[in-house]
């Protein structure tokens, strides 16, 4: 299992992190998805590896942005 993590800026709730988590599981190949609006982490799991480019669209398309961190 291959993990990503990101960071997360402009998360401030439970629904920030729904938004986020709504949006980035419909990256292909993503099966988990944890997200915190505390911290600003999101750790996206899958099988195989899986595309930035596509996870960092997903955070903007549910209206926040995010860096690759690591």
């Amino acid at each position: 299992m291959a993990a990503n993590e990101y960071q997360v800026t402009g998360m401030t709730c439970g629904h920030c992190e729904m938004s986020v988590r709504e949006e980035v599981s419909e990256v292909p190949g993503v099966e988990d998805v944890e997200v915190s609006a505390q911290t600003g982490k999101l750790v996206v799991s899958g099988a195989g590896e899986i595309d930035d480019t596509q996870v960092l669209a997903a955070v903007e398309e549910a209206g926040y942005s995010a860096v690759r961190a690591g």
